[in-house]
């Protein structure tokens, strides 16, 4: 069975986020002046196939853990569906 997985991952919310900070200020000197706490992360698409979704979480867990993310610095969330 294939899956499609939207991955988002997200510098940890109490580490400083130095494109977050350079892009408000961007915004701030272009007069959107009440843009706060913006904060700049990564957003991947992909597709897996899996014998079920169960299986299709795990693999995406693990890859997420050991290869496309820095858990001392970023956090990710994940949405998974099945192809049509």
């Amino acid at each position: 069975m294939k899956f499609f997985a939207e991955i988002d991952i997200m510098p940890l919310k109490a580490l400083l986020d130095p494109q977050g900070k350079a892009v408000t200020n961007v915004l701030h000197n272009m007069g959107y002046k009440k843009i706060e706490n913006l904060r700049v992360g990564k957003h991947m698409t992909l597709e897996i196939e899996a014998k079920d979704m169960e299986n299709a979480k795990k693999i995406i867990e693990e890859i997420c853990q050991k290869v496309l993310t820095n858990p001392i610095m970023e956090s990710y969330e994940y949405r998974i569906k099945a192809c049509e």
